[in-house]
């Protein structure tokens, strides 16, 4: 009897002692940090980062946000490989490519969110898997450890200040009534694009019709504007102010297809090649040219810093996205017009002047002075 209860006792206290080392383990993996499971990563032995974008139809992402990022992480971190997926505007497709690239073995991710709400639990199954998130472009719920975008509040300034300027030109800014077609509701750079456009129209304009256009889509905002057409009355349109260059053209076509002469400015976003022939033509007004590099190899940066246990000191910036506050690095943006094609998009290599003046832009480049 009292041999058993001897070894009841020793395996409780074996039992015990395996428990601690367990809990020990744990403590250790989570004070190593650099990785899930506890491994300490390093860029002498490389590791995978995940690059995961929202959509392909705004050209920025593909043409420019994808090489930018890799060759970024490249030039820091020469034998880390990367795991990119793009999530074509699909949530659901995103949390499941978030998934998808945590199985593959990604250490860091550097996330540009489809939905800035629903992406929070994938957000936070990577922070419990070890893995950090860098949000980029656009401010992504969840603990995140870093972003990298613009500030958005001061862009939806800029294009008010722009589309105010421009339908001013001809009289007063009352004398008939604009259109305003904002982003997509689940952006969460949508809001403060439109914030920043109302505190400078406020007042100032007459509203005819204002949507909200999901997945940012062309051709929804085409059908909007013709709407607004019917609604207020082609010769009662003096501007139509559009968040980014591609609904600018959904607007624009909307514009010819009701023979909407001459056509009222137009504001849009990003310095997409089609925006900036449209400006150089007359069709549209203005765009906001963001600086995608500096943003690329701030967020290639904080990756390669949080993967590897060390501080991004890039910046002294800071945002709060509502679970925590981060390091942030904000770039800032410029508005283009027709005057200024050659001393922006041009002279920075975003667009060559090949790109943009083709046969049917020549000498709409040779009045810009885009050679």
């Amino acid at each position: 009897m009292h041999v058993r209860t001897y070894l009841r006792r020793g395996l409780a206290v074996a039992a015990v002692a395996v428990i601690a080392i367990g809990v020990a383990g744990c403590g250790k993996a989570k004070q190593a940090g650099g990785g899930s499971g506890g491994e300490k990563l390093s860029v002498d032995k490389g590791f995978k980062i995940g690059i995961l974008l929202p959509e392909s139809k705004t050209a920025r992402y593909e043409k420019f946000d994808h090489p930018f990022l890799a060759a970024d992480i490249k030039k820091l971190c020469p034998k880390c490989t990367i795991e990119y997926r793009n999530a074509n505007q699909d949530a659901d497709t995103q949390r499941q490519q978030v998934d998808a690239v945590l199985a593959a073995g990604a250490k860091v991710l550097i996330l540009d969110s489809v939905d800035y709400k629903s992406i929070k639990s994938s957000v936070q199954k990577a922070n419990d898997q070890g893995v950090k998130v860098i949000a980029y472009d656009r401010l992504a719920q969840g603990p995140i450890s870093g972003y990298s975008s613009f500030n958005n509040v001061d862009i939806g300034k800029q294009q008010g200040e722009a589309f105010l300027k421009a339908i001013s030109a001809k009289g007063s800014p009352k004398r008939g009534k604009v259109i305003l077609v904002n982003g997509s509701p689940d952006d969460p750079n949508a809001p403060d694009f439109k914030k920043g456009m109302h505190s400078v129209l406020d007042g100032k304009v007459n509203v005819g019709a204002e949507y909200d256009t999901q997945d940012w889509s062309p051709d929804q905002a085409r059908q909007e504007v013709a709407g607004a057409i019917s609604k207020v009355g082609k010769k009662n349109i003096i501007g139509v102010y559009a968040a980014n260059d591609g609904m600018a053209g959904g607007a624009i076509a909307a514009l010819k297809a009701a023979n909407v002469t001459p056509l009222p400015p137009v504001t849009g976003q990003d310095a997409e090649l089609a925006g900036i022939q449209r400006i150089l033509t007359g069709e549209q007004y203005a765009t906001i040219y963001k600086s995608i590099k500096p943003q690329a190899q701030a967020a290639a940066e904080m990756a390669v810093d949080v993967a590897t246990g060390k501080k991004w000191t890039g910046s002294s910036d800071k945002v709060n996205n509502g679970t925590v506050s981060v390091p942030a690095k904000i770039v800032p943006a410029t508005t283009v017009t027709v005057d200024n094609i050659e001393s922006t998009v041009v002279k920075d290599g975003y667009w060559k002047p090949s790109e943009i003046c083709t046969a049917k832009y020549k000498a709409d480049c040779a009045k810009a002075g885009i050679k």
